[in-house]
């Protein structure tokens, strides 16, 4: 992406009417991965822009039939071609990387197939060389850049997940990592209803893999449909929060379509190549100030962001960022989703602990922040009117307790 056509694109996410989602997906995949960043951000653009952007999620374009059937004949296994006894030709869904078909295998096992749409890697590594030039020397012009939403840092984020997404087999690696990790804490913290797809690596490679159909609805349909029960999105908070805060190692891409809730009740996360890893002092700083935040007790749910300092600040440097803190969080536990998006406040509270307490939240700490982000919306797409910070008390607990946190 060329500066002129970045200055087109931002003012394709800034300006008041609706963008042109096709003019978008037609500018290569980073443009898509950063206007799914800004789908998160209701502090810089609109909500109803960010709810038009959510739609990339899950419904990017799709490529021609024929176009589909000879990526499968150059790219896929000959383990493939021997074992598939149907292909359906209508794709069941698009994102911005792959696009997914209903199949069914010889021994009569339904399945899916996601082919990688076209070679992004060269062209969306060349565009990334390019912006980070530019965002290098908008960081020399202001150095605050660097540790209030560090765009490099940010842009590194977005290259590396979704070059891991390039690779399809990342998926059935990052499924096996989090499964691993759910078994380890099933007597402390379990998880029933959790589940991943299950996967035929025999049958696949990086440029086509093959998994379990799951019946049921994504979240994405379920907002779609008004028929999500607030228990389960309780319950998926839960979860991801366990795998966020407890482990530190979580779904590093988990938007509204990659879970799906099966017939059962299960939670299946989907597209599991992006594994995130949290730096411990990040996550448990995080952790204790919502759990101090849910409690009521604002002064020590500050103090945890300070303590994301290298050194504690002068205590007129504290003082003011309390000051600060409290005018951002002023009746923040009597006000609704709908009414205080919990994504503009945490933006406020990442620049305010900055600034003012001296706080690093690193670029590793972006991924966790990002997936607060995705619940908040989550909710404000469904459950306006909940008291998000109060639903999230006995999970948070349950984390103290199961997780041995705090």
């Amino acid at each position: 992406m060329r500066l002129l056509k970045f200055a087109l694109f931002m003012r394709q996410i800034t300006r008041k009417s609706p963008a042109n989602i096709d003019w978008i997906q037609n500018q290569g995949l980073l443009a898509i991965k950063l206007a799914q960043i800004f789908a998160l951000r209701p502090d810089i653009i609109s909500l109803e822009k960010c709810k038009q952007l959510q739609t990339l999620y899950s419904a990017a374009a799709t490529i021609p039939t024929e176009n589909v059937f000879k990526i499968l004949k150059e790219k896929a296994p000959d383990s493939y071609h021997e074992n598939i006894s149907w292909f359906d030709v209508e794709p069941l869904a698009a994102a911005s990387v792959g696009q997914v078909h209903r199949a069914r295998l010889k021994t009569g096992e339904n399945v899916v197939v996601k082919v990688i749409k076209e070679d992004h890697e060269r062209k969306f590594k060349r565009d990334v060389r390019r912006m980070s030039q530019w965002l290098k020397l908008a960081m020399i012009l202001s150095p605050k850049l660097r540790k209030v939403g560090n765009p490099i840092a940010l842009l590194e984020h977005v290259e590396d997940y979704t070059l891991r997404e390039l690779d399809l087999r990342n998926e059935i690696i990052g499924a096996s990592k989090l499964r691993a990790i759910k078994e380890e804490l099933s007597e402390d913290f379990p998880m029933p209803r959790l589940r991943f797809p299950k996967y035929y690596p025999e049958l696949s490679n990086r440029h086509v893999l093959v998994s379990e159909l799951i019946e049921g609805q994504t979240l994405e349909q379920g907002i779609i449909n008004s028929n999500l029960d607030w228990d389960d999105l309780l319950e998926l908070f839960r979860i991801h929060g366990a795998f966020m805060f407890g482990v530190g190692t979580f779904h590093g891409d988990l938007h509204p379509g990659n879970c799906i809730l099966d017939p059962r009740g299960n939670l299946v996360f989907i597209d599991n190549g992006a594994i995130c890893e949290a730096p411990r002092k990040v996550s448990r700083s995080l952790f204790n100030f919502f759990l101090h935040l849910s409690s009521g007790d604002k002064d020590m749910a500050f103090e945890s962001l300070i303590s994301l300092a290298e050194r504690r600040p002068r205590s007129d440097k504290v003082e003011e960022f309390k000051r600060d803190m409290h005018d951002i969080y002023k009746d923040f536990e009597d006000l609704s989703v709908g009414e205080q998006s919990l994504t503009e406040v945490m933006m406020k509270t990442v620049r305010s602990a900055v600034e003012n307490a001296g706080a690093d939240y690193g670029e590793e700490g972006f991924p966790i922040i990002r997936s607060l982000m995705y619940m908040d919306g989550l909710v404000i797409r469904t459950y306006p009117e909940v008291k998000l910070i109060s639903e999230m008390r006995d999970s948070l607990d349950e984390f103290k307790s199961g997780l041995k946190l705090g």
